[in-house]
């Protein structure tokens, strides 16, 4: 993939936000007395929105079974797939040291449009919000944040390309915009991709979540299956 500057502001304005969060019960994928590993849904918030109508989410439902529950990290609310939640104050400073550090490993599946030509490679663009647009992010050579996404073609299909991506570092909405400056947005993306490729959910999920355990240090790797 090649970084064309065309694609580099998206033009179009953020389309109308309509809340409308899915019923789903919420699948646990590990819980002890210091994590709880679970699957979001998408369309689903990972933390209260400012509006009373965005007050549903991730975090305020799991808090109704796991009181003690803190949030560690976010997914976008059109992101599905695994999140790790801290049960006490302790594991929350331990894994909160461990994302700002990069000590986490992640990888994510995405359908993107259009075909990936190379089988592999490496993606660095700088990013920053793109403030008359937020929560828009934008590609800036001159203010952006460094920014690098390695991404690997696991499957073709008609108009589209199964990739999986592991993000070096976790700016907002870093694959979804590395992937349309790059020529092929994320499908059903309402942000960054054109009107005909935004059918259907975002086709982006955490796949993988491969942390520390906060008490001893042993590594675990947290597995959802891609739903699309």
């Amino acid at each position: 993939m090649h970084f064309d500057p065309a694609l580099a502001v998206h033009p179009e304005p953020v389309p109308d936000f309509i809340y409308n969060p899915p019923t789903d019960e919420i699948s646990v994928l590990w819980q002890d007395d210091d994590l709880l590993v679970v699957e979001k849904p998408a369309g689903l918030l990972s933390v209260p929105g400012k509006h009373i109508d965005h007050a549903d989410c991730l975090e305020t439902r799991l808090k109704s079974t796991f009181p003690n529950c803190r949030t560690v990290h976010r997914l976008d609310m059109d992101t599905s797939g695994v999140m790790v939640f801290a049960m006490n104050g302790e594991a929350h400073r331990h894994l909160g040291l461990q994302f700002e550090r990069r000590h986490v490993s992640k990888t994510y599946i995405a359908m993107v449009a259009g075909h990936v030509k190379m089988e592999k490679g490496t993606i660095d663009l700088p990013l920053r919000c793109d403030w008359p647009n937020r929560p828009k992010q934008m590609v800036c050579f001159e203010q952006g944040r460094r920014s690098t996404t390695h991404w690997k073609v696991l499957e073709y299909f008609d108009g589209a390309t199964r990739l999986e991506l592991t993000p070096e570092t976790g700016r907002s909405h870093q694959l979804r915009v590395h992937l349309m400056a790059c020529g092929h947005p994320i499908l059903g993306d309402m942000f960054y991709a054109n009107p005909a490729e935004r059918r259907g959910r975002l086709k982006l999920h955490a796949h993988t979540l491969e942390v520390h355990h906060p008490v001893g240090g042993k590594r675990h790797i947290f597995t959802s299956p891609c739903p699309f």
